[in-house]
């Protein structure tokens, strides 16, 4: 059995079947596409793509953020010109047009159903299987905020609802995602504080992902991991899931100061790259890693960032190179 389990992050090219031609079935069965596709492929701990989070009204989209805040009480689609416009001049939004909605009263649930969706999902799996949810820091980040008018009172109200959520979901891993973070490593406390609150309700085993954003194959927030390490030091999670393969190659130095407990995910497929990696070039990323922090320090392996955005062949192609990779390093098969 080997050692360093291989994994996705998340999202996974819509099919263009279900975009042209969207119904309840179609969903299903373009879920079961990709968590066979992975399980074909060798994956470990896979996911359904994201795929729960597709509205037949905007099939372009993928859904990180609208699909857990349009549902929740206390949070309209409604905002006026001039929020329009302030909104845009906000850092750290340059990857938004409009904002997802405006809070006008306290968040609730709504009718945010996250463990029916997942509960979906999971029944369609035969492998371990990985259930993802966008975190609060980004989740407030992403909002007109009228009511509570502070971003880390926001952030805990929205973790207060994901927590009642995610108590109930039936997933072997549930991970939670914090794409805007690194550009604002200055908000680590309040944001490591509500995040922490959503994964003590983790009832199995609790991730966290983090990536410096990907929209048309551009990064989104500029930052370092180093900026970061406190917030990842602080975290109450088995593991992390970070980008790494897109990341300057020095900066896995950082990470020899990460908790030695929490697990460490080391990103080895480039999602902002259309070229597939090599089995050979995915061991020597995992050789590297251990070479600067230890034998035995990278638990999982995985690409940088969901898939979304590539073509559905260059996303399988890369998916397959993580298990050839794991194999190769781990001399599987040899």
């Amino acid at each position: 059995m080997a050692r360093i389990k291989t994994t996705v992050v998340g999202s996974y090219p819509i099919p263009d079947w279900l975009a042209a031609n969207p119904s309840e079935q179609a969903l299903v069965d373009a879920t079961r596409v990709v968590l066979d596709t992975q399980e074909q492929a060798g994956v470990d701990v896979v996911c359904d793509g994201e795929l729960y989070r597709f509205d037949i009204n905007h099939p372009e989209t993928n859904g990180m953020i609208e699909y857990f805040v349009r549902p929740m009480d206390g949070i309209t689609q409604r905002f006026s010109f001039d929020d329009l416009i302030a909104y845009r001049a906000k850092s750290g939004m340059k990857f938004r047009s409009r904002p997802p909605g405006t809070v006008i009263g306290p968040v609730g649930h709504g009718s945010l159903d996250l463990p029916f969706a997942c509960a979906r999902a999971k029944a369609l799996a035969t492998h371990s299987f990985k259930f993802t949810v966008t975190g609060p820091h980004m989740l407030a980040k992403t909002l007109i905020d009228k009511h509570y008018r502070d971003p880390a009172e926001l952030a805990h109200a929205i973790a207060d609802v994901l927590a009642a959520q995610v108590r109930h979901l039936d997933a072997d891993i549930v991970q939670l995602d914090e794409a805007n973070l690194p550009g604002h490593p200055h908000e680590w406390e309040w944001a490591a504080s509500a995040i922490n609150r959503v994964l003590d309700a983790v009832p199995g085993t609790p991730a966290v992902h983090l990536c410096f954003g990907n929209y048309g194959g551009q990064t989104v927030q500029r930052g370092t991991w180093g900026a970061l390490l406190n917030y990842l030091n602080a975290l109450h999670a088995d593991h992390v899931v970070l980008e790494c393969a897109h990341r300057p190659a020095d900066e896995l130095r950082v990470f020899k100061d990460l908790r030695p407990e929490i697990g460490f995910g080391l990103g080895v497929v480039d999602i902002k790259a259309t070229d597939v990696e090599s089995a050979d070039q995915v061991a020597r990323a995992i050789e590297r890693a251990e070479s600067i922090l230890g034998a035995g320090r990278v638990r999982y392996i995985h690409p940088d960032c969901g898939f979304w955005m590539l073509k559905r062949g260059i996303a399988d192609a890369k998916i397959r190179a993580l298990r050839l990779g794991r194999d190769r390093f781990e001399g599987i098969g040899a």
